[in-house]
């Protein structure tokens, strides 16, 4: 029985581990190119108000400079446009000089002296996805930094009258936070820019502070959209590399409808096409130029300040970050095209397809294509080219002898690809024209390919049906592709859930060998801005990870995928179930919630324990309770049961008359899901990850509690020398007298500093009698091992017993004897499984015992400290049961009613603790204090 345990939680861990693997590890490589600074970066403080510098002292202001910059703005007598980096959680205001350093390169290159003054502000490297009450600090310090910066333009004619926020990770929310804020005007901040910021949730709830802020600023964009509307925010997430901040999460949570709001993946970016981790986000070169790409384009010349047109905005926004045509919508060209100018110039194309190269002499060359004669036949015209300059090249116009009359200017639609850009045009949009004219010229000489052809949707569209996700990659879904075209779509059915994954293996063969474009593979998901493309010579075979950032949130069309073929070849589309990746997808969106379950599993070996003490008066081995600690037919059942009801509207009534909080399910996957709601796939997820994830949760429990084992008797070896051996299992108790004195010690102490402080150092203290147990049970031991013949004496009664007994259990047992040695046996397994259960509350107030340390030199005391409702329950629970032993439960009337809570309150923890972390620790308490009162009654 034990082998077969120790092989099912064997494989439980394999499979959590293939998972974290496939989390961490099994994404492409790191394509982003580092962004240098050409000059020794310097950063120069700005002066604040004593007010803001009194209730601020950890935080504060900087101007990032270099070079000659650096030493004109000394002074800080500033003309530029103002842009202020936020860093995230425990980020460095130093992150500001990638964006900072390639925005002053590119000002060397603008007329008129166009330059952004970057400035940046420190957060202290404070630890806010983790403790939520620094968030409204700074906030507060934002606003205060804001209104510094502007008033350091209060010389020029026409100063600034807003800044732009460039927000990374948690500096994207406290950006939008700033709303929030009674006092702010919201005139001072129009365009927000965020990376990798988790706006739709926290990706950990470790105390209630930092939902508390997430509703406040959820409410305030929501309720407020209207008067928002003229804020601009771009929402960049990082894609599968990131797996700090899944890119779900960088979803803005608005109104749907609101124009003035984008969320994207950087894979999806023009110009881009790269996933960055969490850091990397900030000195992406191809991200960073992007952003500042579209920061020039949104100064207004007369100004030379950011433009407050929401349009203008969103125009520029979506040409740097969407889509990228050929030019701005406001720019205009010259769309006459005379025949007769260069009547040698233009060819009539009469065939369904054109390739044409470009010869080495700079010529006039344009491509005439009549659409009478097509309309009936074909729907769409497509066409691209690898000349990759950004000005007109297809053109709609009604032809007369000598000229295009009204020629329309239809390059707009054109989309940017890594190797060349593409235009679809569909031909019901072109009633009224009758030709298109496709530029080739190349006057500079460079040389370049023109494809473009006539086709027709419908047949150059094919579906496969997506393998179930528990086939395993067992089963293969393919379809082959006879590229007659140059652009060929497969509808992935089924193929909508986060949960998903697959590997997408084209592999391409051409009978004639000869020089093609690349062909591009493009995974598109229309409900979110989450395109992943792959660049591939031909022919070849390539593998693409199918996966997804967001479930489908409505009946929308499903995943496709787009094939930018070469002509006259033979793809073939196979796609396979991966089950690494399936596992990484759901640690990826489930893996906070694998802590619940293993606080679930431990409690209920510490249920089974107590039991094992009421029935046989005895404590059972840890790892075979622990082993025993995982019961989905006991806690899942009840959860399907309470989702079933929660259908209904009586007992939705019910349960709100009883002021229950909303149920935790799943974490939100769609786009557009608030935070408290319960995401339900059409499938039958629900129902297999919670068993999955108690699995996995329960073998962190069990091989955690045999590491924690493995650890107290490593520790204890090294500190035996130090102790006088023992034999009593009352080693390392307390008096009573030093029970309270500690207990108020540890009370005035985290009630003046820092809760978690005393919570820890009491967690210490039962340690320390988890460490005396386990150096008596090895004392016994070696004493009845090396002293046999007075043992047996002592058995035979020729030693008096009366002086040396021990208990009523073990009915005058002398100091040396095996049932003494048994006594502090269970002891010490009743205490690991504790020992197990207290590191739990331990592990969740870290963050704010960290950020307490860090913050020590500015405040003694943690304001707001989450752990303030704990401090007394706690301590005292660990002060009364490090008195503890198997012979007190035993004797308690308590302990058949202690017995009996832990299961309804681990089903309790997994209703409303997995989208609430903290909740945890009151859980457990709930069970703690019966059991310390056992000690008592």
């Amino acid at each position: 029985m034990k082998v077969a345990t120790v092989a099912f939680y064997g494989f439980a861990v394999g499979l959590l581990a293939v998972g974290l693997r496939e989390l961490l590890s099994g994404f492409e490589e790191n394509r982003c190119s580092m962004t240098y600074m050409f000059e020794y970066p310097e950063y120069r403080r700005v002066a604040l108000p004593r007010r803001v510098a009194r209730l601020y002292p950890a935080y504060g202001l900087y101007l990032y400079g270099e070079g000659a910059y650096a030493q004109e703005t000394r002074a800080l007598k500033l003309t530029g446009a103002p842009v202020l980096f936020l860093p995230g959680n425990a980020g460095s205001y130093k992150q500001a000089r990638s964006v900072g350093s390639v925005a002053l390169r590119k000002a060397e290159n603008m007329e008129g002296g166009l330059h952004f003054n970057v400035f940046t502000v420190d957060f202290n490297e404070e630890l806010v996805a983790l403790y939520g009450g620094s968030l409204l600090r700074q906030t507060h310090f934002l606003h205060e930094s804001i209104k510094a910066i502007l008033r350091l333009y209060k010389h020029l004619k026409t100063p600034p009258q807003s800044v732009v926020l460039v927000g990374h990770s948690m500096g994207g929310v406290v950006a939008r936070a700033l709303f929030t804020l009674p006092r702010f005007n919201t005139n001072l901040v129009s365009l927000i820019i965020t990376q990798a910021s988790p706006h739709l949730a926290p990706v950990l709830a470790l105390d209630p502070y930092l939902l508390d802020f997430y509703s406040a600023v959820r409410q305030k964009w929501v309720s407020q959209a209207k008067k928002l509307r003229n804020v601009t925010v771009l929402s960049v997430g990082g894609g599968y590399r990131d797996y700090q901040v899944r890119s779900g999460l960088t979803s803005l949570p608005c109104p749907p409808g609101d124009p003035n709001k984008l969320s994207l993946v950087a894979t999806a970016v023009p110009r881009t096409w790269v996933s960055t981790d969490h850091l990397s986000i900030v000195w992406c070169k191809e991200l960073v130029l992007a952003t500042v790409r579209a920061f020039f384009d949104l100064i207004e010349p007369e100004t030379r300040q950011f433009t407050v047109n929401p349009e203008k905005k969103m125009a520029v926004l979506n040409h740097h970050f969407i889509r990228h045509p050929v030019r701005m919508l406001e720019d205009t060209q010259d769309t006459s095209i005379s025949i007769s100018d260069f009547p040698e110039a233009w060819s009539e194309v009469n065939t369904l397809r054109l390739a044409y190269s470009t010869p080495k002499e700079g010529q006039v060359k344009y491509f005439l294509f009549a659409l009478s004669s097509r309309r009936k036949a074909y729907s769409h015209f497509y066409c691209r080219s690898n000349n990759m300059e950004m000005t007109s090249w297809v053109y709609g116009c009604m032809k007369n002898s000598s000229s295009c009359v009204h020629a329309e200017d239809l390059s707009m639609g054109t989309e940017l690809l890594p190797p060349y850009k593409v235009l679809i045009l569909s031909l019901s949009d072109l009633s009224a024209v009758t030709h298109l004219v496709v530029s080739a010229s190349n006057l500079n000489g460079r040389q370049f390919t023109v494809e473009c052809e006539w086709q027709r949707q419908e047949s150059q569209t094919v579906s496969v049906p997506a393998p179930h996700v528990l086939s395993f990659g067992l089963t293969v879904s393919d379809v082959s592709v006879n590229s007659s075209g140059l652009l060929h779509t497969v509808q992935l059915q089924h193929f909508h859930q986060v949960y998903q994954a697959f590997r997408i293996n084209v592999a391409s063969q051409c009978k004639v060998h000869k020089d093609r474009l690349p062909n591009v593979y493009r995974i598109h998901v229309p409900w979110f801005g989450e395109d992943s493309l792959t660049t591939v010579s031909v022919p070849s075979v390539t593998e693409i990870s199918g996966m997804l950032h967001t479930s489908r949130p409505d009946n929308s069309s499903g995943v496709l995928l787009q094939l930018h073929t070469a002509p006259n070849c033979q793809y073939k589309v196979s796609v396979r179930t991966s089950l690494p990746r399936v596992l990484g997808q759901i640690l990826r969106f489930c893996g906070p919630m694998v802590p619940v379950y293993t606080a679930v599993t431990l409690l209920l070996a510490c249920g089974g324990q107590l039991s094992s003490i009421l029935k046989l008066r005895r404590a059972a081995d840890m790892s075979q309770v622990v082993a025993k600690g995982l019961q989905p037919h006991k806690v899942n059942l009840p959860l399907y049961i309470l989702h079933t009801l929660l259908s209904c509207s009586w007992f939705q009534e019910l349960w709100s008359a009883l002021y229950l909080p909303p149920m935790d399910s799943l974490p939100p996957t769609t786009p557009d899901a608030t935070f408290h709601e319960v995401v339900v796939p059409a499938e039958e997820w629900p129902h297999l990850l919670s068993p999955l994830l108690y699995i996995l949760g329960a073998a962190v429990a069990y091989w955690g509690s045999t590491l924690l084992r493995l650890i107290m008797r490593l520790i204890s070896l090294i500190l035996a020398p130090l102790h006088r051996p023992s034999v009593s299992r009352d080693c390392g108790t307390l008096t009573l007298q030093t029970q309270l004195l500690i207990t108020l010690s540890l009370t005035l102490l985290g009630g003046l500093s820092c809760g978690a402080v005393s919570i820890f150092a009491a967690f210490l203290l039962h340690l320390y009698r988890v460490l005396r147990l386990q150096m008596t049970e090895r004392s016994l031991s070696h004493m009845l091992n090396l002293a046999p013949q007075q043992h047996k004496e002592a058995e035979n009664g020729t030693v008096d017993p009366e002086p040396l007994s021990r208990s009523k259990e073990c009915n005058g047992a002398p100091l040396l004897s095996e049932c003494v040695l048994q006594e502090v046996r269970d002891d010490l397994e009743l205490h690991l499984c504790l020992s197990a259960l207290f590191t739990l509350p331990v592990m969740l107030i870290a963050p704010s015992l960290i950020h307490w340390i860090r913050n020590l030199r500015y405040s003694a005391q943690l304001d707001p400290d989450p752990c303030w409702p704990l401090i007394v329950p706690l301590i005292i629970v660990y002060m009364l049961l490090i008195n503890c032993n198997t012979l007190k439960l035993s004797n308690s009337k308590l302990l058949p009613l202690t017995s009996c809570l832990p299961l309804p309150l681990s089903i309790a923890m997994v209703t409303f603790s997995p989208l609430h972390l903290y909740r945890v620790t009151y859980f457990l308490l709930a069970v703690l204090v019966p059991l310390a009162s056992c000690c008592l009654l």
